[in-house]
């Protein structure tokens, strides 16, 4: 009878120890988390406290699982003056979109095209609508389909900053990902 009471005492300690364990390990994950906060979109920066465990179930993210959460962020694109193709530096992050378009197949987006004020109407409607159209034919070669993405040019009609200097216009000349 002794010896079972030893090994019932042992199994006790064993258990409190985990549950300890446990809790002090989950309070650490959710501190971790916590800190971190949501990066500045399209900053590129990965938080360097994941741990990658691709087969862990602890809810971790990888680090691959935060580069696409990082991207996703993104949804605005900057275009240089006078200019439909969209930066080579962007394309990393649009084939986290595209990516993540292919994989949920009932997602819509709207790819909204702008242009700064200089130009007629007619002329910034149509940049703003090829700027679109770059970065759907991008989204469709990577996975997107077709179906999920629609393409509105806004043209100079809406800026996203007013005025007119060159950081302004710079601003103003962009794509912008909206989901539906």
């Amino acid at each position: 009878m002794a010896k079972q009471s030893i090994q019932t005492i042992k199994m006790g300690l064993m258990a409190i120890s985990l549950f300890a364990l446990v809790a002090c390990s989950s309070t650490s994950d959710t501190e971790e988390g916590g800190m971190g906060g949501e990066g500045s979109a399209g900053s590129g920066s990965s938080n360097s406290s994941a741990r990658t465990n691709p087969g862990s179930t602890s809810g971790q993210l990888s680090q691959e699982e935060i580069r696409a959460q990082n991207a996703l962020r993104q949804t605005v694109f900057y275009f240089d003056f006078d200019v439909a193709e969209f930066k080579p530096a962007d394309r990393e992050t649009l084939s986290f979109h595209a990516r993540n378009l292919a994989a949920n197949s009932s997602m819509r987006i709207r790819l909204e095209g702008h242009a700064d004020e200089r130009g007629t109407r007619e002329y910034n409607l149509a940049l703003g609508e090829r700027r679109a159209n770059s970065i759907l034919n991008y989204l469709i070669v990577n996975g997107a389909s077709r179906s999920q993405v629609e393409v509105v040019s806004y043209g100079e009609e809406r800026p996203a900053q007013a005025g007119q200097s060159d950081s302004a216009y710079s601003r103003n000349r962009r794509v912008e990902v909206v989901t539906r």
